[in-house]
């Protein structure tokens, strides 16, 4: 069954809603979009808030806030930090404006609002301020006094005495590295890989903690273990990390804020008088893996009983960065266990363990031997044709000085003492193999060995479901390596690199966003871009970086980063803040491109990397980015207020397009370029295609796409655009027989055979470029919520204020169900043909709208939850739906 949606008349649902409101309450309420966060700097922090109200026409008329230190005084309706008063609004989105918040103080929150008819009021939520401000540390900054070069990673420990009883307690700690905390022998806190990297010598983060359970009354001790990560690279490869400006023996700062029952505080803070001596961790590296000697462990070191008499001074730093500022972010952890799927033993020293699937992440090992025993504990993506691991693929760009770093192999000496269990801190790893390799022989069973999968633990936003079993496959596949590559920042692979390269990631925006609550995560990251951006506007084409990625690499189809990011958090969230915070750092990049390429047309950047085998010109996709850049920036102007720049920019705009489609478009046969799909998707998708031409260029990509047998031929940009571009031009059909192919070259070819993640290039066999974990081909993800789930933000009223639903029922589907949870809740468009037409199951959240597009046709009836309609353009209100497309 085909249909064809006309364009068709509005119609309001007045008759279909109801008034008789159902039980309601409010819900998800965040504070910098973090549930009850502890150590923000933010001194205006915003609130975020949904309703729960099932009834149809549920909306919010007016709210109010109310903040105080006592959540008992919120209860009676009392507020002396904050009282927003009753605001007739419906809006979700609230910047605090109360009396100054102070450091290190706790208030609390409650919403409550009203329909007109009824007030509802939330439960209390609360938000903690960290330092706020550089003077307010109290502790120094500090390290052992060893070289740079020496391998072991360095134990800190401090003991104290708390003389009264404890009310609460707080740790900050900022690291130039890694560290991990511990307070009386137990790890504080389930974070991995703390602090994030960022450009150490520009902006160095601090975590809080809530140590009060921790902290007893009477004698405690501190540790403190520190790693390297980016901050002491001594692994050396093709970026040059180990020659990094900000390089250095790995450093902290910490303070420890008592707050005692009788009011007082006391601070524990580091200094001269803490310890040092090396830990078990003989070597450890961001980039390769961590090496583990057992026969070191100083058991007890964290406690307060410990003798540290043989244990060294420490010696003073200066900080990394003179801008400490707070992590305010959803932090890495080992957010998945995955046992061994099978385990083969190749000899009486070898053993391979398959994970079954594709992670970013560490093994933890289990095992017993006698002590000087040396496990061996190789990762990988692939085996040879004889079974053992190949690793070929992900070490092309590392430059060992000798073989004492193995890549990606993580090296454990045991102890004798009897089984132990050996995971590592400060590393993290692709891989889906484990080829474990022992000095004597071991007999090693499948449970010994488990995979965490780590990446930053961002909220599940969304879901697909399709009745087509290799859609299912490719969107888990494609969520996996979104997940892969999210460590504080995007990366582009988990094994070879873990660079933050532009490009991939702003070809992965859309699928992050639809699938996952990452705002914290976007907004860390483009505060880098702001630190990486140089004087002049140009930005490194990987961020963070050591300084290399400016001369190669950028242009504005990767670096337009700086605009396509803060644009989609507005689409997404309908919070301008981060538009805000970078548009001089937009303006500045767009000013560089303008006055470096006067006519409007640019030769910055890679092009359509890695194509499948027709490469498009430089010029053509810098061009279209280019231009997207400047409408951004132009529609950025109008809505911060900026009616000059608005002007201004939309000028440019429009002279860009003009001398783009004067160089490229052939305008009486409707072909860009040399017609090949890259050339004819990325304009039309990045809408520079004059209008009276924009459905002649799309029929010809159709032409295209159907004469290269439904199959890409693309490259990372002609990847975003290609599938869209069909579906957005009346060619939803095409773009589903791309989407849905298993042959070569093709996402279901990966699935066909056995990709649980998405592949760096289309062919298996590639001799380079064969990352089996890379998110640069990824848009797919986020195409499946817009054309078959239909799916999309109205940048008129963005976060989902307004819902446009735009269901595309492809041949080849018979059901196919997407959902999104927005800021005003969870938006459902499912739909399956039935024996008399088609059945959707629509949900729009609370205080929202939303607009669907079915279309009138001639042997069709609509009807809306069982009511005939006449019209197929249909505006709903907040409220569940069945709408039914049936043959008369």
């Amino acid at each position: 069954m085909k249909f064809h949606f006309p364009q068709i008349l509005t119609l309001f649902l007045a008759p279909f809603i109801y008034s008789n409101a159902s039980s309601q309450s409010l819900t998800a309420l965040k504070t910098e979009y973090l549930e009850n966060p502890i150590g923000l700097d933010n001194a205006k922090p915003r609130f975020t808030w949904q309703m729960n109200d099932a009834s149809l026409g549920a909306k919010q008329t007016a709210y109010r806030i109310l903040v105080d230190v006592d959540s008992a005084a919120l209860m009676q309706e009392k507020a002396s930090c904050w009282n927003s008063g009753w605001n007739k609004s419906d809006i979700n989105l609230v910047i605090f404006s109360g009396k100054p918040l102070k450091p290190f103080t706790k208030y609390f929150w409650r919403i409550d609002v009203t329909n007109g008819r009824k007030k509802t009021f939330s439960k209390i939520a609360s938000f903690e301020m960290g330092m706020m401000n550089m003077a307010n540390w109290q502790g120094a900054w500090i390290s052992d006094n060893e070289n740079i070069k020496l391998k072991p990673a360095p134990y800190f420990r401090y003991t104290f005495n708390a003389a009264k009883k404890i009310k609460s307690a707080r740790t900050y700690i900022a690291a130039g590295g890694l560290y991990e905390l511990s307070i009386n022998g137990k790890k504080i806190g389930n974070h991995r890989m703390d602090p994030m990297y960022t450009r150490f010598d520009r902006r160095t983060l601090y975590v809080t903690y809530d140590v009060t359970t921790a902290i007893q009354q009477g004698k405690n001790g501190i540790g403190v273990l520190l790693g390297n990560g980016w901050y002491n690279h001594q692994s050396t490869a093709v970026w040059y990390f180990d020659r990094a400006p900000w390089r250095n023996r790995p450093t902290f700062c910490l303070d420890v804020r008592i707050t005692y029952e009788d009011g007082t505080t006391e601070t524990i803070k580091s200094g001269k008088d803490w310890k040092t001596a090396l830990s078990p961790i003989v070597f450890n590296s961001i980039y390769t893996a961590e090496h583990y000697d057992a026969r070191m462990e100083k058991p007890g070191w964290n406690t307060a009983s410990f003798d540290d008499k043989d244990w060294k001074a420490v010696m003073y730093r200066s900080a990394p960065s003179r801008n400490i500022v707070a992590q305010a972010l959803h932090p890495i952890r080992n957010v998945e266990e995955i046992a061994t799927k099978s385990l083969k033993k190749i000899n009486d020293t070898t053993y391979l363990f398959d994970l079954g699937r594709n992670i970013s992440g560490v093994s933890k090992i289990t095992l017993n031997g006698p002590a000087g025993t040396i496990i061996r504990l190789k990762h990988g993506e692939r085996l040879y044709t004889n079974g053992r691991l190949d690793i070929s693929n992900i070490d092309a760009h590392y430059r060992p000085t000798d073989n004492t770093d193995p890549f990606q192999t993580d090296i454990l000496i045991l102890s004798g003492k009897g089984e132990r269990s050996f995971m590592p801190h400060f590393n993290y790893k692709g891989f889906q193999y484990v080829e474990v390799t022992t000095s004597v022989p071991l007999e090693l069973k499948k449970e010994d060995l488990v995979g965490y999968f780590m990446h930053s633990d961002v909220p599940q936003s969304g879901n697909i479901k399709a009745s087509e079993p290799i859609i299912n496959k490719i969107y888990y596949a494609t969520n996996n390596s979104y997940l892969s590559n999210l460590f504080g920042y995007p990366t582009d692979c988990p094994q070879r690199e873990k660079n933050g390269w532009t490009g991939d990631a702003q070809i992965a925006i859309e699928t992050g966003l639809y699938g996952f609550d990452g705002i914290t995560i976007y907004e860390k990251w483009l505060a880098d871009h702001r630190d990486e951006q140089q004087p002049n506007g140009v930005l490194p084409s990987i961020i963070p970086t050591d300084g290399w990625g400016y001369e190669w690499g950028n242009g504005p189809d990767w670096t337009s980063t700086i605009a396509i990011i803060p644009w989609n958090i507005y689409l997404f969230y309908g919070d301008k803040k981060l538009l805000s915070d970078c548009y001089e750092n937009i303006r500045k990049y767009v000013n560089h491109i303008d006055e470096t390429y006067p006519t409007g047309l640019t030769s910055w950047g890679l092009g359509d990397w890695i194509p499948v085998k027709s490469k498009s010109p430089v010029e053509l996709t810098s061009t279209c980015y280019y231009y997207a850049d400047v409408v951004i920036l132009a529609k950025a102007a109008k809505i911060l207020g900026k009616t000059a720049d608005s002007e201004r920019y939309t000028k440019l705009a429009n002279k860009i397009k003009l001398a783009f489609n004067a160089k490229y478009l052939d305008k009486t046969r409707g072909i860009y370029g040399s017609g090949i799909q890259t050339d004819m998707s990325v304009p039309l998708y990045w809408k520079i295609v004059p209008e009276e031409s924009v459905q002649l260029v799309a029929e010809n990509l159709a032409k295209r796409v159907e004469a290269d047998g439904y199959h890409l031929d693309v490259g990372l940009l002609g990847t975003k655009a290609i599938l869209n571009a069909l579906s957005e031009n009346g060619y939803s059909n095409s773009a589903y027989k791309v989407a849905a192919q298993k042959t070569y070259p093709s996402w279901g070819w990966w699935m066909e055979n056995g990709a649980t993640t998405l592949y760096e290039n289309w062919p298996i066999d590639a001799k380079s470029d064969i990352s089996m974990n890379h998110i640069m081909f990824g848009e797919i993800g986020a195409w499946l919520y817009k054309s078959p789930g239909g799916i999309k933000p109205d940048e008129n009223q963005p976060g989902f204020k307004h819902v446009i639903l735009d269901p595309h029922i492809v041949e080849g589907l018979n059901s196919f169900e997407a959902s999104h949870i927005g800021p005003y809740g969870k938006i459902t468009s499912a739909w399956q043909r039935t024996s008399k037409g088609i059945q959707y199951d629509i949900t729009i959240p609370p205080n929202s709208t939303g607009t669907i597009n079915l279309g009138m046709v001639s042997q069709m009836d609509i009807f809306v939850n069982g009511k005939l309609t006449q019209s197929g353009k249909i505006n709903l209100a907040a409220g569940k739906y069945l709408i039914e497309h049936k043959v008369k």
